[in-house]
């Protein structure tokens, strides 16, 4: 068995019992997006979430452990992704990275948006045109550092 087993199983057993993400967070107790991360594999979950996450999904022990190793992460099978979801936000970064390279320097210096100290909140936001995706990203700024 190895992480990606692991994410095999907790998928399976997410569509077999019906569950929603969302409810899985709020049984875990943290957000939808840092617990849907962790179980599909791209973070590590300590001794008492993967507890939580083994009873949800009704893990085996050796599982269980698996969450708790801290995982290679970058999911994506390819270089450019192919799913059209996950493309559209190649295709963002494709055509507004820059702006947001050129706006994050000239308002917080030489420096980068952590991916580490971060925190994500995706939400539904009803219109009169058709539904929205809302997605609020919060990465604590690190500036270089001259030595």
């Amino acid at each position: 068995m190895n992480r990606e087993d692991v994410t095999d199983l907790i998928v399976q057993a997410k569509v077999k019992k019906g569950l929603k993400w969302a409810d899985v967070a709020t049984k875990v107790g943290l957000s939808k997006e840092w617990v849907t991360a962790a179980c599909l594999g791209q973070m590590t979950l300590n001794a008492e979430q993967a507890a939580l996450i083994g009873d949800i999904f009704d893990l085996p022990d050796e599982a269980r452990l698996w969450l708790q190793e801290v995982p290679y992460k970058g999911s994506l099978p390819t270089s450019v992704p192919t799913d059209p979801l996950i493309y559209r936000f190649y295709e963002l970064i494709s055509v507004y990275g820059t702006t947001f390279k050129a706006l994050i320097h000239e308002e917080f210096g030489d420096g980068i948006m952590s991916a580490i100290d971060f925190k994500m909140d995706l939400q539904r936001e009803p219109h009169a045109a058709g539904d929205r995706v809302s997605i609020v990203m919060s990465g604590k700024f690190l500036p270089y550092k001259t030595y």
